[in-house]
């Protein structure tokens, strides 16, 4: 009851939030009792039942050591959270987590990916976005709407922003399904451009980019859910789990993508195969007809002195009518064999 009295006099002015910080609150039973700045936030941390939960954006090396100061975090995790070019993975530095996850979104017709580096401790979460990503802030407002969801500490916050992550690749899939469906469409009416056939690689490409970006993390979820990290509690098992299952569905999705794409690749080579094919028979066939005339004028334009042949007077005639005969019977096989 003298928290809950206490909790309305915490709150304080919100000031300036200097670059690289989208937001930075301390919270207690999952409510906000204030907006606090960086340099503050270990105070915070260490009063007992308070959360501190600060998310930045592409900070500055100053900003991070600032960060590193108020948590006490490990000099290896801060390097890493500066240059993101990290694999997703879970490290342990004493007594607090560093998480790396793969980030997604849409631009401009081709995957764009970005990091997200979480460090997690006794009463502090701090995400660090760099990259493509969207704005965590819709996991912080509706989960601020759930104190009771809230309340259960920073390795809830962790699994609120995995599964943020996690449920922001679909829109991703989903654009790209369309356009896969709209070029197994094509695929079946013509073959493929050479334009069309660029963007199907690049399509493939994209989605392999994409499973080697999220496969990691089902190691990472697994990790977070079996108990044995002194992070992570057990009651928070389940929800871990739950992420672990939607990484197996995005992976199963992006592998039946990239089917659909392989079958309309090789689709589109049969057909034009098979279009080749028949325009080479259809050749084939006409110059097999022209062949007969050509041969035949060919003998006759020979400069021979004794041609009895040609000295008949029906010779012409007879000449012009085994050539018509024999270019029907030919057009006719052909015909009844589909080259022509």
């Amino acid at each position: 009851m003298q928290l809950a009295s206490a909790v309305p006099s915490q709150r304080a002015a919100p000031a300036p939030v200097p670059a690289g910080v989208v937001a930075s609150s301390a919270y207690v039973d999952g409510r906000r009792v204030a907006d606090i700045s960086v340099d503050e936030a270990g105070e915070w941390a260490r009063k007992p039942g308070h959360v501190v939960w600060i998310g930045l954006l592409e900070p500055d090396r100053d900003l991070l050591h600032r960060v590193q100061a108020q948590f006490g975090l490990h000099d290896l995790a801060i390097e890493d959270a500066e240059h993101a070019h990290q694999r997703p993975k879970l490290e342990q530095y004493g007594d607090a987590l560093f998480v790396v996850a793969r980030t997604a979104q849409m631009i401009g017709g081709r995957i764009a990916f970005g990091e997200t580096h979480i460090f997690v401790g006794k009463g502090y979460t701090v995400s660090v976005r760099h990259g493509a990503s969207t704005s965590y802030a819709a996991v912080r407002q509706h989960w601020e709407t759930c104190p009771t969801s809230l309340a259960r500490g920073e390795d809830f916050i962790l699994y609120a922003i995995l599964d943020f992550i996690v449920d922001n690749y679909m829109p991703v899939l989903e654009s790209m399904h369309d356009e896969v469906e709209a070029i197994e469409d094509r695929v079946l009416e013509k073959p493929m451009a050479r334009a069309d056939v660029e963007r199907l690689y690049m399509l493939r490409r994209d989605l392999l980019r994409l499973r080697n970006a999220i496969g990691p993390l089902v190691e990472v979820c697994r990790r977070l859910s079996n108990g044995e990290l002194p992070q992570i509690s057990a009651g928070m098992g389940p929800a871990f789990r739950d992420v672990t299952d939607h990484v197996r569905t995005v992976q199963e999705k992006i592998d039946s993508l990239r089917e659909v794409l392989a079958f309309a690749f090789e689709a589109s080579l049969l057909i034009g195969q098979s279009q080749e094919n028949a325009i080479a028979k259809r050749l084939a066939g006409w110059a097999a007809i022209l062949a007969v005339p050509t041969a035949i004028a060919g003998i006759y334009g020979m400069n021979f002195k004794y041609m009895p042949e040609t000295e008949l007077w029906f010779g012409y005639h007879a000449v012009l009518v085994v050539i018509a005969s024999i270019c029907s019977v030919l057009f006719w096989r052909f015909r009844k064999n589909g080259w022509i």
